[in-house]
């Protein structure tokens, strides 16, 4: 299993927390985690983190390290899996699995501030000018990287008709909803 960050319990995480009881034995992977900010269900799995753990402020101001997620997720080590299931709104869908292992991907969204909602999250109004005009640089090749890697995926799960045809939309792929 793989999930973008684990810092609380949100939508995201309920999910995870159910996928979770359908494969009570994996392992939890995730680009930063805040011990003791989900469920003790998720805590159950001890969950695995990348560098961006050690991160100054990582724990409260993760976003910012937006521009090198694309290099955390792509470190981890997913030699031992057959299967991989990634949970997303942001970079874990890119997590790269290895030889004949299949990725399933529950995405719950492609990343709304790389694509249409850079505003709402480093809009100048956020922001500010300086901050934003770079957020702008770094979104608009954390769009591409995205794209870029969607083809990792065998199959995409959506949370609805709408994420699917956002997922058709950004990455040119099918998602089953459920």
């Amino acid at each position: 299993m793989v999930h973008d960050w684990l810092t609380g319990m949100r939508g995201g995480e309920s999910a995870l927390e159910h996928i979770l009881t359908l494969v009570p034995d994996s392992q939890l992977f995730t680009l930063i985690h805040t011990s003791g900010s989900v469920s003790a269900q998720i805590e159950s799995h001890r969950p695995r983190h990348t560098f961006v753990q050690y991160l100054p402020f990582s724990r409260t101001r993760y976003r910012n390290y937006l521009p090198i997620f694309p290099a955390a997720i792509e470190q981890l080590d997913l030699d031992d899996y057959d299967i991989v299931i990634s949970t997303s709104h942001c970079a874990a869908k890119a997590a790269i699995p290895i030889g004949r292992a299949r990725h399933l991907c529950y995405c719950f969204t492609p990343m709304r501030y790389a694509w249409d909602q850079f505003d709402a999250y480093f809009g100048v109004e956020q922001v500010g000018r300086w901050q934003s005009s770079l957020y702008r640089i770094a979104m608009n090749q954390l769009a591409r990287w995205d794209t870029a890697t969607a083809g990792r995926v065998d199959r995409y799960v959506a949370i609805s008709q709408y994420v699917a045809s956002r997922i058709d939309r950004y990455y040119n792929r099918e998602a089953k909803v459920i």
